[in-house]
């Protein structure tokens, strides 16, 4: 409440305070808030060692956000040295709990080839997971998969409709790429109104 600022003055010391309190005794939702604030430094010096300290508490006691969480800071080499491998781990302990956001990160390691062999099939498997969870990124990154025709068989008008998905919810990327497809009339009747439409947006 005092992090949102629902119901009174919205406080970042007063958020961090509480789940300070409740971290203590070990409850992984305010484990994984206080690595957050740490990260982000949010009511309290950034600090990327204790946001991993905090986030590894939690992703230990199998809570997805964190396990994501840790797996960000492993990716983006915050508080660690980047490992991709480390990064992978910990988006598939997250994934394998149906949490979106790790879902969508690990098919872009394996679309990549970061930290595992690259494997468009694998990627497109956990992307459509995701995307499946209405989670918007996903959405646009199968439709990229689509369009390509990556560990699926091209298909432009699968590609519009994913983006649109992602598009539609607001996600610039998908935005970007249905604007282009509407220019160029790909899986869609060319409809230059519409593509400025997206393109705007």
């Amino acid at each position: 409440m005092y992090y949102n600022g629902y119901g009174v003055e919205r406080d970042y010391k007063k958020a961090v305070e509480w789940y300070s309190k409740a971290a203590e005794q070990e409850y992984a939702l305010a484990e994984v808030w206080l690595g957050f604030l740490y990260k982000n430094g949010e009511g309290v010096e950034q600090d990327y060692e204790k946001a991993i300290e905090w986030y590894r508490k939690s992703a230990e006691q199998g809570f997805a956000n964190a396990q994501s969480g840790l797996a960000d800071m492993y990716y983006s080499g915050y508080g660690v040295e980047q490992d991709y491998e480390k990064a992978v781990e910990w988006y598939r302990k997250a994934s394998e709990q149906g949490d979106a956001y790790g879902q969508d990160w690990l098919g872009a390691l394996y679309r990549d080839g970061k930290g595992v062999e690259q494997n468009y099939e694998e990627a497109v498997k956990w992307f459509r997971k995701a995307a499946e969870q209405g989670y918007a990124s996903a959405q646009s990154n199968l439709g990229y998969m689509y369009y390509n025709g990556y560990g699926v068989e091209q298909d432009y008008e699968e590609a519009v409709r994913w983006f649109r998905k992602g598009a539609e919810q607001g996600y610039d990327y998908g935005q970007d790429w249905l604007g282009a497809l509407y220019r160029d009339g790909e899986g869609v009747e060319q409809n230059y109104e519409e593509a400025v439409k997206w393109f705007r947006k």
